[in-house]
């Protein structure tokens, strides 16, 4: 093989694990709700209560890079919505908190019913406008502009 060719291969091999890592992502932002509903006792992540309407529940942890603006957007969205508050449970301290929820990244954020139930579950950085599609699901009223 002449270095064109092992180039051309480096080159191809490259391309192929971008793609696979661009797709791994885009899977990972995306809502699941195959998900089970468990219901979330607020006592148990050191909170008073939940959202009257919706509960945004964020794990994160003090070395993650994308958790500070992830808590920013969950923080927004939550004071644009009444009704929907924003929990953010920091796992450094909590690993029970982590192994129960099965949270292997964070951020990791959890859409909380009215009732607690889990319904809608992102890892990595979720899009406002996907969290307000999914408030909007659980009667959550649309801000004014």
């Amino acid at each position: 093989m002449n270095l064109v060719d092992a180039l051309i291969v480096i080159a191809a091999l490259l391309a192929l694990t971008t793609g696979v890592v661009a797709v791994l992502r885009w899977a990972q932002s995306r809502p699941q709700r195959n998900i089970e509903h468990e219901v979330i006792q607020p006592q148990r992540l050191g909170a008073d209560a939940l959202g009257k309407v919706a509960t945004l529940l964020q794990f994160s942890n003090d070395a993650g890079a994308r958790c500070p603006s992830v808590h920013k957007t969950l923080a927004d969205v939550a004071a644009d919505h009444p009704g929907v508050r924003h929990l953010d449970i920091d796992l450094t301290h909590r690993p029970d908190i982590a192994r129960h929820f099965q949270v292997l990244q964070t951020p990791t954020t959890l859409v909380l019913d009215r009732d607690g139930a889990v319904q809608t579950r992102f890892g990595g950085t979720p899009s406002r406008h996907v969290l307000e599609l999914e408030l909007s699901r659980l009667g959550a009223e649309i801000p004014h502009a």
